[in-house]
């Protein structure tokens, strides 16, 4: 009988002329990374995700956001990004800001806990990473002033916000307002043990001829050649103070944005991708290209929410443009997958296919620059129609993974190694009982096993599990087997890893 690895390469030899190659774990050749961003969006706007509808009670709040995080393990993820800022209101009690309606269905109502708080130590105790989702700019999904809670500060400033498309915005352009933004948003840094600070894709409204902003570009403006170039430098400097003021707050948080996929069309800028969707540079006023060349962002995750081969915005084109953007930068790639197209009866026939997902993670592995994917959103990765998510857990997610390490502080001061105390046998598989040494508890432990000594650590090939770190834990491994041996490395909270322990042999 011929060998599992002569079986796969002659599968792998039968599809080669295939555009896409094979999944992962499919693939003789495949060496599993150690390191890779496996995150879901966890929407809170319109109560898409969490909490599902307005009237729940605290405790059913925080069953339903414990369910996510079950979702989240149980999708073999690493990372949830948490919609904490919907509408200009917070999940946490803010002194800038009210209670977001989405928790009550009253804004500037106490939900009676601290959503914000409860969330990241779940998450952590899970051994996920927290990374709290801002919109900037965003006040209100309606168009009355009026309907803002009295506090608001919107309804204390009117000259702060401007109506456009039946929503509420504040005024980008007014230095007032971009500072306030700031401070309303870094409250929850300054106060919270969170991993990630993160915008999403909105700034400007889209297509703003007719939002009026004509004063402040009259009394802000002078020496800029058009209205274009001062909303552009308005989002400009948004992006690289709240780099410097996240860096000088919390030096180890991540900080990044997840914009709209295109930046330019070709036709528009010959530095521009292949494509002739709508282009962030132009509708929404955000040089995202810019940012990752200037170096304002420790990770960039474009939301490619396109199948592969779909005109006029190929997601097959799109992936190297942003890999050539992201290389040399020091900024992260990370792609932002659309779990919400695939398997919806609306969509085109391509969005059908269960292996579409899995096809694009797969593309990804030929371009380095890419360490992993955000998914939204989470309802979708739950609902996984015609078994998309399962398909792509299945070809790509098999082994564990740590998070990704931001490359400034890839020389930071790494974790203690800690001590394997024992790995036996007992009724359910092995346990394996590891040591933290040093202050400070690690964040996670990696853990590998192997029938044989190892000698390398530096793929996910022989990793079986990473576990939530304490000063002492015990783990059970269901698969295994007397004569298996047994390391386990320290993480911390960037994903920093220690030397590995030493190896424990599994004798009785």
């Amino acid at each position: 009988m011929p060998s599992r690895r002569t079986v796969l390469k002659g599968l792998a030899a039968a599809v080669a002329a295939s555009a896409v190659p094979l999944p992962a774990f499919a693939d003789a050749d495949y060496v599993p990374p150690l390191r890779q961003m496996r995150g879901m969006w966890i929407a809170s706007v319109l109560n898409i995700n969490w909490p599902s509808r307005t009237g729940l009670s605290a405790e059913e709040q925080k069953a339903e956001y414990v369910a996510w995080l079950d979702l989240a393990v149980q999708r073999k993820l690493n990372a949830v990004f948490v919609q904490i800022r919907p509408t200009a209101d917070a999940f946490w009690p803010s002194p800038f800001e009210p209670w977001s309606q989405y928790l009550t269905g009253t804004q500037g109502q106490d939900p009676g806990y601290d959503p914000l708080g409860f969330a990241v130590e779940e998450t952590h105790k899970r051994g996920l990473s927290f990374h709290a989702w801002f919109n900037p700019y965003r006040v209100s999904m309606q168009a009355d002033p009026a309907k803002l809670h009295p506090e608001h500060p919107g309804r204390k400033n009117p000259d702060w916000i401007l109506p456009f498309g039946g929503k509420l915005y504040y005024n980008p352009g007014m230095p007032e307002v971009r500072k306030f933004c700031q401070d309303a948003m870094l409250d929850a840094l300054a106060r919270y043990d969170i991993d990630g600070f993160h915008f999403d894709d909105y700034f400007y409204p889209t297509n703003t001829t007719a939002f009026d902003d004509s004063a402040a570009f009259a009394k802000y403006g002078a020496g800029f050649p058009d209205l274009a170039a001062w909303r552009r430098q308005n989002v400009d400097l948004m992006v690289s103070e709240m780099q410097q003021r996240v860096r000088e707050l919390k030096p180890e948080i991540a900080w990044g944005i997840s914009p709209s996929g295109i930046w330019r069309n070709k036709g528009s800028d010959p530095l521009g991708s292949d494509t002739n969707g709508g282009q962030s540079y132009d509708n929404l006023h955000a040089d995202t290209r810019g940012w990752v060349k200037k170096g304002w962002l420790d990770y960039i995750a474009p939301q490619l929410y396109w199948y592969i081969g779909q005109p006029p915005a190929d997601y097959s084109k799109l992936v190297p443009w942003w890999s050539d953007v992201a290389k040399g930068t020091g900024t992260l790639l990370w792609i932002g997958q659309a779990a919400y197209k695939a398997g919806d009866p609306a969509q085109v026939p391509q969005w059908q296919n269960p292996a579409e997902l899995s096809n694009h993670l797969t593309l990804n592995r030929s371009h380095p620059e890419i360490t992993g994917d955000i998914w939204f959103s989470a309802g979708d990765v739950r609902a996984d129609r015609v078994g998309s998510i399962t398909t792509a857990v299945k070809d790509h997610y098999q082994r564990p993974a740590l998070g990704p390490v931001l490359p400034r502080l890839a020389d930071g001061r790494a974790p203690n190694r800690p001590v394997v105390a024992f790995a036996r046998r007992v009724g359910g598989g092995v346990e394996v009982k590891i040591v933290a040494t040093g202050r400070h508890e690690p964040f996670q432990f990696a853990i590998f096993r192997s029938d044989r000594e190892l000698r390398r650590f530096e793929d996910a090939t022989h990793l079986v599990a990473v576990i939530p770190g304490d000063r002492h834990v015990r783990w059970v491994d269901p698969d295994g087997k007397r004569g298996d041996f047994y390391y386990a490395i320290a993480v911390d909270r960037a994903n920093r890893t220690s030397r590995v322990s030493n190896p424990f042999r599994v004798v009785i």
